[in-house]
């Protein structure tokens, strides 16, 4: 049977848990690692349907002043792409009610409920799937030998490695790369320090 040459590419990985048979049960993710900034969405929207160059910027920008100051009063807000609420935590743990404080309580982000409007849009312009045969993380995983080479050869060669490097190195996903290397940075005896350097952490031989 011929391959599908059109659809989303998606990935298989396998999870910690395991399945009735013992082994672990599998997910899916889209394959594909493009991203677009906003500025990239309102070239698009301009280009393809044919609204003015910046006005989704200014709508954006216009909605996260606006939406941000109603949330602080407490509002949720609901709009078509999903609603958006204050989400509130505690700086310290407090088992009886009467102990909380107003001090006691700050922002800890917002709770977004995307509804089901992504769903029917996503539906409305997919085309099937296809599947990335992508590397067996728990086959790379297992092999400690080989991971360690690489991470030897990088590190000659920069003195340093980063999740994104190593992950493109040895073909792991960036969570089980980052998940690596911050096992490496641990214990008695650690072989990597990790440091952050602006946006991203660098590892470096100990």
């Amino acid at each position: 049977m011929p391959r599908k040459k059109e659809g989303l590419l998606y990935e298989v990985h396998p999870t910690p848990v395991k399945g009735k048979d013992g082994r672990n049960i599998v997910y899916v993710r889209p394959a594909g690692k493009q991203k677009l900034s906003l500025k990239g969405l309102d070239e698009w929207c301009s280009r393809n349907y044919h609204s003015r160059y910046g006005e989704l910027q200014s709508a954006f920008d216009y909605f996260l002043r606006a939406a941000g100051e109603l949330m602080a009063r407490g509002y949720r807000i609901e709009t078509p792409i999903g609603s958006f609420a204050p989400r509130l935590s505690l700086v310290r743990e407090v088992t009886d009610p009467n102990e909380v404080r107003d001090r006691d309580v700050v922002f800890d982000g917002v709770d977004y409920n995307p509804g089901k409007l992504w769903n029917k849009e996503l539906e409305k312009w997919g085309n099937g799937f296809r599947r990335w045969e992508n590397a067996n993380t728990q086959i790379i995983m297992a092999d400690k030998e080989q991971l360690d080479t690489v991470l030897r050869g990088l590190l000659e060669r920069d003195g340093y490695t980063t999740v994104n490097r190593f992950a493109r190195a040895t073909q792991l996903t960036y969570y089980s790369a980052r998940k690596l290397l911050n096992e490496w940075c641990e214990g008695d005896n650690p072989k990597l320090l990790k440091t952050q350097r602006s946006k991203e952490y660098i590892y470096t031989e100990v």
